[in-house]
């Protein structure tokens, strides 16, 4: 199959948008032929995300159906993909993280001989079921991709032991810190508020059921205080009663899902941070601002060497205590409101298409 030259760029879920608007721009600076393919896995939310970069999609496959299974959506999504390298033969194809439209593309990319960027690769938990089914699909993508941009020394040393040969690795830092540097610049100045603000993202698929009520518990809690605010925007793959004990909170927003901008600015104005979100913690390591994450594990663990995050799992009890150590113990918060660039330093996304501008212009060039 004869390349058309582009690089092909697969986002299936809004934090792919948000992690890889940055390169597309930084691409098209270059004057590399970049298009974007959205898969549909986040319908709405991931061309939204684009927009305030000023992004549209080239394509949009729309594949999610209602009640699809993980096994339809992969197996959809590979066959989709295929069809569409086949007729745009891209040079390259670009997948981020670890979302099942990043699996397939990066599937459908090697069994059509494209080459496959990974961005934000090397992250791991160790174990396949925390987070599910995001640690099978970054460690399937990894025996995939001809170039693994690890965001991160620890990621490229995950990879190294996996095997991956040192030449196809580059430490770039994660492009999420230019998403966010960017987004800050174009922000109004903040408006002091009357009370703390506590921001809140849950949506972890192993976290739905047992694990929920008692998150949900702990922030309808630690609402009851009266002297904060805890802000939750609702995550639509999660059941709408799950949040129910949450809403009878005075001192509690329930939100449908945020524009970019307006997360970005209420993340800055959080007095701490409680989520299960990966690309949260990293977001919130880099302006500094207190994280309790969620869960048993993080594969983000600069974000707690940083002193940034603290991993503090499921119960409400341990969330509730470490909320209110926070809250009522100012030392504590001060040591861990301390930005930190272990994540990245905001040039990510100019590193990667460097990168992927010489392979581009190698593979061009005539042999000597």
């Amino acid at each position: 199959m004869t390349s058309s030259g582009t690089v092909m760029v697969i986002i299936g879920t809004r934090p792919e948008a948000i992690k890889l608007a940055p390169l597309v721009l930084a691409l098209r600076a270059l004057e590399l032929p970049t298009r974007v393919c959205l898969t549909g896995q986040h319908p709405e939310m991931a061309a939204e995300a684009l927009d305030p970069f000023g992004i549209a999609a080239d394509a949009n496959l729309a594949l999610m159906r209602p009640g699809q299974s993980l096994s339809e959506l992969t197996e959809r999504a590979v066959g989709a993909l295929a069809l569409l390298l086949a007729r745009e033969r891209p040079a390259w194809v670009v997948v981020q993280g670890d979302t099942t439209s990043a699996l397939a593309g990066a599937i459908a990319a090697r069994q059509a001989g494209i080459p496959v960027a990974h961005v934000e690769a090397g992250l791991r938990s160790f174990d396949l079921s925390q987070p599910y089914p995001e640690e099978i699909n970054r460690t399937l993508i990894a025996r995939l991709a001809t170039l693994h941009f690890a965001p991160t020394p620890g990621a490229r040393v995950n990879l190294r032991a996996e095997g991956v040969p040192d030449a196809a690795i580059a430490v770039t830092g994660n492009t999420v810190v230019d998403a966010l540097h960017r987004t800050l610049r174009d922000l109004p100045p903040a408006v002091p508020a009357d009370r703390r603000l506590i921001l809140a993202t849950l949506h972890r698929r192993e976290n739905r059921e047992a694990a929920f009520p008692e998150i949900i518990g702990a922030l309808a809690a630690i609402a009851a205080r009266g002297d904060v605010e805890v802000l939750l925007p609702r995550h639509p793959g999660c059941p709408p009663g799950i949040y129910a004990p949450l809403e009878a909170c005075p001192a509690a927003r329930l939100v449908p899902p945020m524009p970019y901008p307006a997360f970005v600015a209420a993340l800055a104005a959080a007095h701490l941070v409680v989520t299960d979100s990966g690309g949260v913690q990293e977001e919130a390591s880099a302006l500094g601002v207190p994280t309790l994450v969620v869960r048993a594990l993080t594969e983000r663990p600069e974000v707690v060497e940083a002193g940034t995050a603290l991993v503090v799992d499921t119960a409400r009890g341990g969330i509730l205590a470490a909320v209110t150590r926070l809250l009522d113990d100012d030392e504590a918060h001060r040591r861990m409101a301390n930005a930190s660039t272990r994540i990245g330093d905001g040039k990510a996304a100019e590193r990667i298409a460097r990168r992927l501008h010489d392979e581009l212009h190698a593979a061009r060039r005539p042999a000597a």
